[in-house]
């Protein structure tokens, strides 16, 4: 099956919106509750055709999951008018369905980014360059992301405090977690570290394959518990995801925020931010530039400028417009107006997910049969079940390393369980989740030879806490260029040990009863370019790893939180720029540190956070 028979899918999918925008009424065919359904799935415009004005009290830039909620929380302060630009367009229908995220890595919904070439990683993908996703439109990333809500570690915000930003700790920052979650789980409710009455919806997916079921099974079999690990009671362990859907529908962040009645929120798509504009005599920052249909524009902001462009785009802008290292911006004829170590300190989560086990009983997630039964499963999916539901993940374990010095609950490795393993997609659409990590079709059908469309599992190792740091810098002066990327994985060797340590504990998981009773079996062939080394020795998954390398859409870090003292920070705080004024940037940028989560539940914390440090600088405390 080629890739043009999942377009078809996609393209049917999209086609029934499109018949929703041009007469509901003709499908009263479908009977009135699924006709009802459909029209809840309709995406209404999220703006209309205003002008644009000169000026506004605030202008955010990006509305990924922060830049979407702190362009929604300013915008509740109704005599300020808020300017929320975004480079890409809305979403669609389709893009409300969980288990096709993946494929709109293949749409302009990404921005495609792809790292240099790495020394120590993705030697084996494509070119050797690691791809690196990131979103492009209302909703940014979490229009292509796995709806993964995971908070990270209690010592995580500690250790921020503790490096010199107060009111960052975990005690400081839960009410903000708290402030964005509705969790619909029944056993979680009464939690007292979950909210209820959000925007963000944060249920399980209706979808529970049976693999899942033998993943948490495997548990106490191996010493550990079925846990919450968004407690911080209870960070290592095995539980089902926890995501960002409601009636197994995807949840984005504009979705979340952005669809509101607040007439002072003004949203514009498809503006392409290229500059800040700051006066470089008195470093104050007036306000943006940026491209609309290929006209270039200049609105001002009376307060301030948001930057929420993410851990890519936020630098490349500051870069762009002055902020940054000297010694980087006067070769590329940008004059220096604040000279901060913008775009160092990257982080990412880098991963493996190459391991393949096969079972004997029909229990698998195997997308070739969704596509057969199509027709159907697009219903249950109205009914909000079915296959069209699941998140592709279904479970995620913490586990801690024989590397792991951190006394108490502080994991240093995910699992992130799959119903399948990446052989299990071949046919439809051509491969398409392994073609978004860059495994060339040369090691694909080597590596996955006899297991293409059988059913079994997967675990993806994810390194929690690396060592080591990548870099943003500009490729040249020119806005429409890409960034240039060095993700520097494995530069400390310690990285790839310790993803080494947590495959060997997959491979021991899959000996336990729980696995054993589906006849589970781990895939014994061995990786094109590591032939030469003894098969599962150390040195055999650190080959591995460093040609098969995965990141997690988890970029962060680029623009450092930290007190004045600390020679690297970018912002303080308060989230404020060092050396201009009425400039904030409140994203993962910020992140000191990248948390031992998948950075979407912290970025929505950030941006709630953030706001209220916005609101503290220009209004009376008991006004928000």
């Amino acid at each position: 099956m080629e890739v043009s028979t999942f377009l078809v899918f996609i393209t049917w999918l999209v086609s029934i919106q499109q018949c929703l925008t041009i007469n509901l009424n003709a499908l009263s065919y479908l009977g009135e509750r699924y006709r009802t359904n459909l029209i809840q799935l309709r995406e209404d415009p999220l703006f209309g055709n205003k002008p644009i004005l000169d000026e506004y009290d605030f202008i955010v830039v990006g509305a990924g999951a922060s830049g979407a909620t702190v362009a929604r929380r300013l915008a509740e302060v109704p005599e300020w008018k808020i300017l929320l630009l975004e480079a890409g367009k809305q979403e669609s229908l389709a893009t409300s369905v969980p288990a096709i995220a993946h494929y709109f890595q293949f749409t302009d919904y990404n921005w495609a980014f792809k790292t240099e070439e790495e020394p120590n990683a993705c030697l084996g993908v494509v070119n050797k360059k690691c791809l690196w996703p990131q979103g492009k439109g209302l909703g940014g990333s979490t229009l292509i992301n796995n709806n993964i809500y995971t908070r990270g570690n209690v010592r995580d915000f500690d250790r921020w405090a503790e490096a010199g930003n107060p009111g960052w700790s975990y005690k400081d920052v839960l009410p903000y977690f708290l402030k964005n979650e509705d969790v619909t789980i029944p056993e979680l409710k009464r939690s007292p570290y979950h909210g209820i009455g959000g925007p963000m919806p944060i249920s399980y997916s209706p979808f529970k394959s049976r693999l899942v079921d033998a993943f948490l099974e495997s548990a106490p079999q191996v010493g550990l518990n079925v846990v919450d690990y968004n407690d911080p009671n209870s960070h290592v362990g095995f539980s089902r995801i926890q995501g960002t859907i409601n009636y197994g529908r995807r949840v984005t962040s504009a979705k979340a925020y952005l669809r509101t009645n607040l007439t002072n929120l003004h949203i514009v798509e498809g503006a392409f931010v290229t500059k800040i504009l700051i006066d470089p005599n008195t470093k104050v920052t007036l306000g943006v530039e940026f491209e609309k249909e290929n006209r270039r524009r200049r609105t001002l902001a009376r307060k301030e400028v948001i930057l929420s462009a993410g851990a890519f785009n936020t630098p490349k802008l500051l870069m762009l417009s002055g902020i940054g290292p000297k010694e980087h911006l006067e070769p590329l004829g940008i004059k220096t107006i604040s000279d901060l170590r913008v775009g160092d300190n990257l982080q990412e989560h880098p991963s493996y997910a190459n391991l393949a086990f096969t079972v004997n009983q029909t229990v698998g997630l195997i997308p070739e049969r969704i596509y057969k039964q199509s027709i159907r499963e697009f219903f249950n999916f109205l009914d909000g079940n079915g296959w069209l539901t699941t998140m592709g993940c279904e479970g995620l374990g913490y586990v801690k390393t024989k590397y792991n010095k951190d006394p108490g609950d502080v994991p240093d490795i995910e699992y992130i369980f799959i119903p399948m393993s990446l052989a299990g997609e071949e046919g439809l659409g051509n491969s398409l989740l392994r073609r978004s990590m860059g495994i060339p079709d040369s090691v694909h059908y080597d590596l996955h030879k006899g297991l293409f469309n059988k059913d079994g599992w997967s675990i993806w190792t994810m390194l929690m806490y690396p060592e080591s740091r990548g870099q943003v810098r500009l490729r040249n002066a020119n806005p429409n260029s890409k960034p240039l990327i060095r993700a520097n994985f494995f530069d400390n060797p310690i990285d790839v040990l310790r993803i080494v340590e947590g495959i060997k504990m997959v491979i021991e998981l899959n000996k336990t009863p729980a696995f054993q009773k589906l006849g589970s079996t781990l895939s014994m062939r061995t990786m094109p370019g590591c032939r030469h080394i003894s098969y599962g020795t150390d040195k055999y998954w650190e080959c591995c790893v460093k040609r098969i390398t995965m990141q997690m859409h988890h970029q962060s870090g680029t623009a450092k939180m930290g007190p004045s003292s600390d020679r690297n920070a970018v912002v303080n705080p308060q989230l404020m720029v060092y050396g201009v004024s009425k400039l904030r940037v409140i994203d993962c940028s910020i992140m000191p540190t990248i948390t031992g989560a998948h950075t979407v539940a912290p970025a929505y914390m950030i941006g709630e956070k953030g706001a209220d440090l916005v609101k503290s600088t220009w209004l009376r405390p008991k006004q928000f």
